[in-house]
């Protein structure tokens, strides 16, 4: 039975100038990590929502602890294939190639309890073999790595008000994106949002593969443009910054919290020809009636399994089940066919989910094709060199385009 641990040094948490122990910080990442596996397991929280509130509750964690707890806690995840049956479990297969965090398992106060001989560990791995399945066939065995590995920042340049020359002279430390005329890279976890400039609107964080994504709908000036699936509007101010401000936006949404993230955003990048438009989830297109066949460019963001993004949310490995792939499946073929009645005669539709997963990428442009007679799959909308052809669209990898994974297919409705 373990024992009861005593409550953290109340005086600590006043006076706030005593550092956590090696072996406390461990514990407090296997506390998390407990509570980042169950809602994993149900469909809970994010991790780093979780890990926010950890620290809420935690005030006596300086900010060195927080560093070392957090670097626990996703050295964990990204190790561990699956939701663990205990965050004891995971921190044991990460302690397994660490000897010396092995011994901070020492049963001091507020550590972990020394390690058992017969203690269960967790299984490591890229995913389950089950997930792995449904990779699209141009993920190679050796992509693992870099889908797990920690993503850089990048930048995107807003035009209204700056350029990419401009992120160079502010970010000295940085590198131009192979193919992102806007795009600026920077180190893992560079706070560049903390900078003044950010304030002003002169750049957005946002990764390669989305700038990819904002560039490849072919938006210009003076178009009507539908933005369906816009959530907090980052591909949505890209749109706005590629048009120089001079496109009439609609950004739709079904989430009303993520959709009122983008009217600030909006007016701090000077994007004035925004308008959002609240969705009721199944009367889109009664909601959007007045949109039919009027948009020159539709871009449909649909949601989806996440599997492109691990290494910035490496707990969505451990959160796709069946059943709820097949709901993101239903609603990418109903958003994808909502979003081409809004297509004007000749214009474009560009689908895309952040996903490796051949259905949600290349079969489900596939079934739209076959629903949709008429409507052809463009080609050569992506800079040289980054994407891989795969069926009727583009795949993007970590590994081969140094961006999120991402599926993009640019489809024009007949004349």
């Amino acid at each position: 039975m373990r024992r009861r641990r005593p409550t953290p040094n109340p005086s600590r948490k006043r006076v706030g100038l005593q550092a956590m122990t090696p072996a406390a910080r461990l514990q407090t990442a296997i506390e998390i990590l407990d509570v980042i596996a169950a809602a994993a397991r149900e469909g809970g929280a994010p991790a780093d929502s979780i890990f926010a509130e950890a620290m809420r509750a935690r005030r006596y964690a300086g900010s060195k602890d927080r560093r070392a707890i957090r670097g626990h806690v996703y050295d964990a995840i990204r190790l561990v294939r699956s939701a663990p049956v205990s965050g004891r479990a995971a921190m044991l297969a990460l302690a397994d190639d660490d000897p010396a965090m092995a011994d901070l398992f020492d049963g001091s106060p507020y550590g972990p309890m020394p390690i058992a001989a017969d203690e269960p560990r967790a299984e490591k791995g890229l995913a389950a073999q089950a997930l792995i399945d449904l990779f699209d066939p141009l993920v190679e065995a050796g992509e693992g790595e870099a889908m797990l590995a920690r993503a850089p920042l990048d930048l995107r340049a807003n035009r209204i008000k700056s350029s990419a020359a401009d992120l160079a002279k502010l970010f000295p430390e940085g590198e131009a994106i192979a193919g992102a005329v806007d795009g600026w890279r920077l180190p893992p976890e560079t706070a560049a949002a903390q900078h003044p400039a950010y304030a002003d609107g002169i750049f957005e964080v946002q990764d390669a593969a989305s700038q990819y994504a904002s560039a490849a709908l072919d938006a210009s000036p003076g178009q009507a443009i539908v933005d369906l699936c816009a959530g907090g509007g980052g591909k949505t101010l890209a749109i706005a910054s590629l048009t120089g401000g001079d496109a009439e936006i609609l950004a739709c949404d079904t989430n009303r919290a993520r959709l009122q993230q983008l009217s600030p955003r909006a007016e701090r990048a000077g994007a004035t020809r925004i308008e959002t438009r609240l969705l009721n989830p199944d009367q889109e297109p009664e909601m959007l009636a007045d949109r039919q066949g009027r948009a020159d460019r539709v871009f449909v963001d649909a949601p989806c399994s996440g599997s492109g993004t691990w290494r910035r949310s490496p707990e969505l490995r451990w959160r796709l089940t069946p059943s709820r792939l097949d709901r993101h499946l239903a609603d990418q073929a109903k958003l994808i066919d909502i979003g081409a009645d809004l297509v004007a005669p000749g214009g474009k539709l560009l689908y895309a989910v952040c996903s490796i997963i051949a259905r949600e990428g290349r079969v489900q442009v596939d079934g739209f094709l076959n629903r949709h007679p008429g409507w052809t799959a463009d080609s050569g909308y992506l800079p040289q060199g980054i994407g891989r052809a795969a069926g009727h669209g583009f795949l993007l990898t970590p590994a081969h385009d140094g961006c999120d994974g991402f599926f993009l297919a640019r489809l024009t409705r007949p004349c």
